[in-house]
């Protein structure tokens, strides 16, 4: 099957690399991003010959968040308009957090928003040194509600509250302090440490794999339907206001917002 903004291969181990190839967009995700990478997490689950997924990225960067284009037409919709995205956009983070196979992200460059949530929904991140974090949405007018289960599940409260206000950009090392990364590498050593971390799944019975992933999962944090819905409902409601509104429209048009201030 072939996808417009991601590629699939699997090799010959059984481990398939999953590429974000929106490299113009640092890969934004975008309605059709979103629509391919569920139908992809479900594929690959069902897949008895894939034993572990590589989350990757073309271009500059990992993933810079949501495509604005996508986000204004969300602000520019109507109520049921706007439920039926999030929920797209919250069931796609399900069905890559429910992947029953190890989730693997190789993260460089940028992860900004929704970046941050898919690497909070793979089992391992690994980053180059070099690599910038940001929950970036408050700097738009917008709140990081339906990565914000996954994200809470992988840092906590406390380490989640200043990340999810501030907006601010934070490099890898404090990325990795905050719980969001298991390793950080040079950029040239990336994909060795990456393979490293393949290997041991290669050992291993899958299907004891796949449940081991859904026994941890049912004794963590609950992610339950309610606090899905939960999440899609704040973010329909945020898209319904003026900072919304101008947030995305002074990006848009390359202008400052009304409330940034001189530092």
């Amino acid at each position: 099957m072939t996808y417009e903004t991601i590629r699939v291969t699997v090799d010959g181990r059984g481990v398939a690399t999953l590429t974000l190839a929106r490299p113009e967009k640092h890969n934004a995700m975008s309605g059709t991003m979103i629509g391919e990478l569920t139908t992809v997490a479900r594929l690959l689950g069902a897949d008895a010959a894939v034993r572990v997924v590589v989350l990757v990225a073309e271009g500059a960067s990992f993933c810079a968040g949501g495509d604005l284009g996508w986000m204004k037409a969300q602000i520019e919709a109507d109520r049921a308009g706007r439920i039926k995205e999030a929920k797209r956009l919250a069931l796609m983070f399900k069905a890559l957090n429910d992947l029953a196979k190890p989730l693997i992200a190789r993260v460089h460059g940028n992860a900004f928003g929704g970046g941050v949530g898919l690497l909070c929904v793979a089992d391992v991140a690994i980053a180059a040194d070099t690599t910038k974090f940001g929950l970036t949405e408050t700097r738009l007018g917008l709140i990081p509600a339906t990565i914000s289960p996954y994200v809470m599940a992988r840092i906590g409260e406390g380490q989640a509250r200043p990340l999810f206000m501030s907006g601010r950009i934070f490099d890898a090392q404090a990325a990795q302090a905050a719980g969001l990364l298991a390793r950080v590498v040079p950029s040239d050593d990336l994909d060795a440490t990456v393979e490293a971390e393949i290997t041991p799944y290669l050992q291993v019975a899958p299907g004891a794999v796949g449940q081991s992933k859904a026994l941890a999962r049912s004794l963590g944090m609950p992610i339950t339907d309610d606090v899905i819905e939960a999440t899609i409902e704040r973010l329909a409601d945020v898209w319904e206001t003026d900072e919304a509104r101008e947030g995305i429209s002074a990006f848009l048009e390359k202008r400052e917002p009304w409330w940034r201030r001189s530092v």
